[in-house]
This record gives structure tokens, sequence and C-alpha cells, in this order.
């Protein structure tokens, strides 16, 4: 009998190396380490976005974790649909793909849902450190994910 469990994906995207660009990339790592139930996948992505191809062409839903400017208080954690954001018109190297791009690579006709959770950065700097309003922020973040994924995993 084929398990008819919804296979989810967290993608923690962001810089490492530049402070609060980074935050998904952490949250991505803190999620590894707590373990999370079967059917969800976690991905430390990076800015290596086209390495999550072969998950994407097989996910249900998609989490995108990221650092999102919206001009808001610095720590401030969005919930938002991916097709609520805008997508670049062209492609400036061959590493600025972006996830609409990443998606269409699959070639399914029926893409997976994708939610993204970002958090307003602080700062854009040199650094691997989150700046301490986004490092508040990631228990938040966390909570969210957990909400997200525990319902799906009853199905």
């Amino acid at each position: 009998m084929k398990d008819q469990r919804e296979k989810t994906l967290i993608l923690g995207l962001g810089n490492l190396l530049l402070c609060d660009e980074g935050v998904g990339v952490h949250v991505a790592r803190a999620l590894m380490n707590a373990g999370c139930p079967e059917g969800v996948t976690v991905l430390d992505i990076g800015t290596a976005i086209l390495d999550a191809l072969p998950e994407l062409a097989s996910a249900d839903r998609v989490i995108v974790v990221d650092a999102v400017k919206a001009d808001e208080e610095p720590g401030s954690v969005y919930r938002m649909p991916f097709d609520a954001f805008l997508r670049p018109t062209c492609i400036a190297s061959m590493h600025g793909f972006d996830l609409s791009r990443v998606l269409a690579l699959t070639g399914r006709k029926d893409p997976p849902e994708v939610m993204v959770i970002g958090v307003e950065p602080a700062r854009i700097e040199w650094s691997m450190d989150l700046s301490p309003q986004v490092a508040a922020a990631v228990p938040a973040v966390l909570a969210l994910i957990w909400d997200e994924i525990k319902p799906h995993q009853t199905q």
C-alpha cells in the first residue's frame, strides 16, 4: 500500500556570510538538528537553489525560509504565499536562478503549493552571526513552521 502522506520540503535560503541574509540557513540547520517528522525534508540550500531541483520535482508543498525586506521592524516575521512575490524578469548570471524558474525546470504540470516564511533583516553586512533582532525571531519562525507541518502529518 502506497503512503498517502504529503511530502513537504522546507528550503532554508540565503547567504550565510551576510548576517541576516542567512536567516533561512540558520532556521534550516535548527530544524535539521531538531529532527522533522516523516514526509518532511529540510534542505540548507543557501544560494544554490538549483540544488533543490530533485526534491522540488516530487514535493507536494514547499516552505521557503528567507530574509524578506518589507520595510517593517527588523525581526518581523511574515507568512505569505509565493505568488505574492514579484518575479525577476531576467537572469543576471547562471547563479541568478530564482525559485520560480527552478520550479519551471521540474517540468511539473501540477506545481507544489509554496509558502514563504520571511524575516525582516536588521543588517545585511559581512558576518556569520544574526543580528539580535533576527536571532530573537528564530523561535517564532520555528513555531510557525511546526504549525505549518503538523496538520499535514495526520493526513
